[in-house]
């Protein structure tokens, strides 16, 4: 198999020199040590002809691992078949071979869904990994709704994504959000601990409600316009569906723009007449990620500036109030 072809067919190996403390140990079980490796992503190794090697010769996952051996990881390359690749103007924060972080902007949904199949974030990307030459599967490790904007991580091999998956179910990384509410929160800063759950009259909707899903959010207030809005820095404890929507308006500040979690005492006040020209969704943009690197254990700290529309919102209240 020539170079090229080796390329296309398998993603870039990923290298770790085993330590004293892992002298004598199985493989399988240094690997599940030193990163946490699933069974299901050790399987996929073993069937690899090239998933498992050390010091350069291929190994089953019962080797008897050394001090200083060079364990080498390299998973078979996927694609996204059922993603048709699309041109699309992309803006990406960070990208190696493990992962690629972009910053979505509004009105664009992340993953194709029934009956939506072009226009995603996901056809973009498949088209800019194609460009490249890169076989790359799209694998989003978490979302954020249509017109929400913001940070969105995409894992480029199994390896990532489960890393990823695991630091999100662990609750270690870090999602921060700034946003524009109607009205000023009962306290500058707080938790919101409520429940949400699906309405039973509209499931697509989510309420608080006291057999919900536990749900946590962080706020801190940076700014106010008066009594009628304020600027607020989130952070999420917990990532149930439109949380932050749902919790900003559970306390009487519903986010500005959003039509779907909206409060007639709010519909049709002045300020919301002044921004309806401004700004047409809801005024929510992830702004800030921090998470461990998947394969390196760096701490990574990733930001996106606030889009026009929010800047200019910010800009009109400013102006206002």
């Amino acid at each position: 198999m020539n170079e090229q072809q080796d390329k296309a067919e398998y993603y870039s190996p990923i290298e770790y020199i085993a330590e004293a403390a892992d002298e004598g140990r199985r493989l399988r079980d240094v690997l599940r040590k030193r990163i946490g490796i699933s069974r299901r992503l050790m399987v996929r190794l073993k069937t690899s002809d090239e998933g498992l090697s050390v010091n350069g010769q291929k190994v089953w996952p019962n080797h008897i691992i050394s001090a200083g051996d060079i364990i080498r990881l390299r998973m078979e390359a996927e694609i996204s078949e059922t993603i048709p690749p699309q041109p699309m103007e992309l803006d990406i924060v960070f990208e190696d071979d493990h992962l690629l972080v972009l910053n979505k902007p509004a009105g664009l949904i992340v993953h194709p869904t029934t009956g939506h199949y072009l226009n995603t974030l996901a056809n973009g990307v498949m088209h800019y990994w194609q460009e490249k030459g890169e076989r790359v599967r799209f694998r989003p490790v978490h979302r954020l709704d249509e017109h929400t904007s913001g940070l969105v991580v995409v894992a480029k091999h199994p390896l990532a994504q489960q890393q990823l998956s695991t630091q999100m179910m662990e609750g270690t990384v870090v999602k921060e959000y700034r946003t524009f509410v109607y009205g000023r929160p009962p306290e500058m800063a707080g938790e919101i601990d409520a429940p949400i759950g699906r309405q039973t009259e509209d499931p697509h909707r989510r309420v608080v409600r006291e057999d919900g899903a536990p749900c946590l959010t962080y706020y801190r207030v940076t700014d106010t316009y008066g009594d009628q809005a304020s600027a607020i820095d989130i952070r999420l404890g917990t990532g149930r569906t439109h949380q932050i929507r749902v919790h900003m308006t559970h306390i009487g500040c519903p986010i500005i723009g959003d039509s779907y979690y909206s409060e007639e005492g709010w519909n049709g006040s002045e300020l919301a007449g002044r921004v309806s020209d401004i700004i047409g969704r809801q005024a929510l943009h992830a702004c800030r990620l921090m998470f461990r690197h998947p394969v390196t254990g760096e701490e990574m700290k990733l930001e996106a500036a606030l889009p026009d529309d929010m800047r200019r919102l910010e800009q009109e209240l400013t102006k206002s109030f």
